[in-house]
């Protein structure tokens, strides 16, 4: 029963993530960790949300992760590595997160963009509540 509600939490989490990523809301998600694209022009296909690390909410450690990467013609996430982070615990999670996310393939006739995306994934221990703009 938990484990139902925790995939609908997700599940959820995930679709408010598609509509910060698509430039709808400002804040993120409202779960425990949220995550905010840079500079990407590709759709989100599949977006992860990490795991808030156990030993971090039990620590009451909070903090920030900004991951950036490159996306393949065939909208999988390459050459990830961690921009900036407040503290190590969270960059597994976040790299694991931004593994895992994949993005719309890029039909045959388009131009690859050189650019690197990012993602900013905020650990908070208080919900994150999206606001949508008027």
């Amino acid at each position: 029963m938990m484990r139902r509600s925790r995939q609908s939490a997700q599940i959820v989490a995930a679709a408010v993530l598609c509509v910060v990523a698509a430039g709808v809301l400002d804040a993120a998600d409202a779960l425990d960790s949220s995550a905010i694209d840079a500079d990407t022009e590709r759709t989100p296909n599949f977006t992860l949300i990490p795991n808030y690390p156990k030993v971090a909410r039990r620590d009451r450690i909070e903090g920030e992760v900004q991951v950036c990467f490159d996306i393949t013609r065939a909208g999988r996430t390459r050459r990830i590595a961690v921009r900036k982070s407040t503290h190590r615990i969270f960059e597994k999670p976040a790299i694991r997160a931004v593994r895992a996310s994949t993005y719309e393939p890029l039909p045959d006739d388009a131009v690859m963009s050189g650019i690197k995306s990012c993602r900013t994934f905020r650990f908070t221990l208080e919900p994150v509540v999206a606001e949508t703009d008027n």
